[in-house]
């Protein structure tokens, strides 16, 4: 089942705009002082790196995503994730608007 609300978070109200806006996302602090990001990428197709380990997770829309050693494409629909590993990369494909909660470390 997807998030559909998060509570307790300190919000950096200014979005993060990557890739000309086809990606936008604001950083939350958890009580827990866990991070995250909450945001939605466009109609694309985009190559992002990774520091730390992150699990995507799909709020609403659909993905298809390439980690950075796969050979095949995965898809990903509400209620699902996918983990990529800290200092690596992924390939993502959007075909309408991909809604995700990043949940870091």
């Amino acid at each position: 089942m997807s998030t559909t609300h998060l509570q307790s978070a300190s919000i950096t109200t200014q979005a993060s705009v990557y890739f000309d806006g086809k990606c936008i996302s604001h950083s939350l602090t958890m009580a827990d002082g866990s991070k995250k990001s909450v945001g939605v990428v466009l109609a694309a197709e985009l190559t992002f790196g990774t520091a730390a380990p992150e699990i995507m997770e799909c709020v609403a829309g659909a993905c298809e995503y390439l980690l950075k050693d796969a050979s095949e494409w995965a898809s990903c629909q509400p209620g699902q994730s996918f983990s990529v590993p800290g200092q690596s990369s992924f390939q993502i494909r959007v075909a309408d608007a991909f809604h995700y909660i990043c949940h870091y470390g």
